[in-house]
């Protein structure tokens, strides 16, 4: 956690005057619906502990001048000249005021801090949360009047355009819009959400970050993509109302592909199950039963695994091993795969032992770091001055 007044005296230091404002927006976790939201189905995120912040300030003249103290670099453009640079991190900001001026919004020069303890490259979306914090940080500072969907919205489009991902809209959903004690239950097709209790108890959320990224990711990513896709168009042959795997049902699977080609129909099948584990780990949450949340993640972790087949050894190991133990109700890979995280629903008292024990036995079998990473559900954006 990183104070205001940390960041009013280092904008200060950085820019010679006070700013305007400070604006903290977290990263998240996903509790379960993973390669569900292409697929027009939901998903469980909320922010977490961990945060991007930006204090700003206006300028005279029409700059935008930014310094990212985790790169202990400075970045400036005039806004006349916005377009995305080389450079990287400046384009989550610069996408962000280009979909402002998009829009016809007046925006003018400002000067930026950005700082953040969100861990890079663990899978917690700190891209979504730095264009949120951006967004928000602009939208108060020259009063755009702009919503907090609409700043989700921006953020999502800021990273298609600028930084080069088409992510879906759950990480800047889950930035802007989370309440601390609760999941958002996020429908993917239309963008209704709900909110549900999250009341831990005894336990807390522990991810163990494998520190791997496999260059498989991407490629596998468009298959998975293509696979949903033919299935899709499958069953739309004796259905034509289907949109999506969000309106096909097993039986429709069983009927219409399974016959046709098995690998389509087992990914398929596995977006179709993971939207109905989803809905029963939302009605475990509102009864209160973490042990029922813990089996649908441990079941989520087999689908992606053996089933939608994008997890590696390190988090099969993962699960594999807390799931020896009675403390640990749940665990499964958290994201796109083939590295990143597993999350993990342990008891509070058993986290230290758990990570002390583990880290030494993955370094041995892997020769990898075993990072742990403790985090709270949090409250999303927030203006802090």
């Amino acid at each position: 956690m990183i104070s205001k007044e940390q960041l009013e005296q280092r904008y200060n230091d950085v820019f010679d005057s006070k700013p305007t404002h400070v604006v903290r927006s977290p990263g998240r976790i996903n509790i379960i619906g993973e390669h569900t939201d292409y697929n027009e189905g939901f998903v469980l995120p909320t922010a977490i502990d961990k945060a991007i912040y930006v204090a700003v300030g206006k300028r005279e003249d029409d700059l935008i001048r930014l310094y990212a103290e985790d790169f202990k670099a400075y970045f400036e453009l005039a806004l006349s000249d916005i377009k995305p640079v080389e450079e990287g991190w400046p384009n989550y900001i610069l996408g962000v005021v280009n979909q402002l001026l998009e829009r016809g919004l007046p925006v003018g020069g400002f000067n930026m801090y950005v700082d953040g303890d969100v861990p890079l490259g663990a899978g917690l979306s700190s891209s979504a949360a730095l264009e949120c914090a951006a967004g928000f940080a602009l939208n108060v500072l020259f009063d755009l009047q702009l919503q907090r969907v609409d700043i989700a919205k921006i953020g999502q489009l800021a990273e298609h355009t600028y930084a080069g991902v088409k992510c879906g809209i759950m990480d800047q959903f889950a930035s802007v819009m989370s309440k601390a004690g609760h999941v958002v239950k996020l429908d993917c097709r239309d963008l209704s959400f709900a909110y549900t209790p999250l009341e831990l108890g005894d336990y807390a959320i522990l991810l163990l970050n494998t520190n791997v990224k496999h260059s498989l990711a991407s490629s596998a990513y468009n298959d998975r993509r293509e696979s949903c896709e033919e299935g899709v168009r499958l069953v739309q042959a004796k259905y034509p109302a289907v949109n999506s795997l969000r309106d096909v049902s097993v039986a429709m699977l069983d009927e219409l592909v399974q016959s046709v080609d098995a690998d389509i129909y087992t990914k398929s099948r596995f977006v179709v199950e993971e939207n109905q584990r989803l809905n029963d780990a939302c009605a475990a949450l509102e009864r209160g039963d973490l042990e029922e949340l813990g089996r649908q993640l441990f079941r989520a972790h087999e689908g992606l695994s053996k089933e939608y087949e994008v997890s590696c050894p390190e988090l099969d190991f993962l699960v594999e091993y807390v799931r020896e133990f009675p403390e640990v109700l749940g665990a499964r890979m958290m994201g796109g795969g083939f590295g990143g995280c597993t999350i993990n629903l342990v008891k509070k008292s058993f986290q230290d032992l758990l990570i002390e024990r583990l880290t030494p036995i993955y370094q041995s079998k892997f020769g990898l770091d075993l990072t742990a990473i403790k985090v709270v559900p949090s409250n999303g954006t927030e203006i802090l001055i």
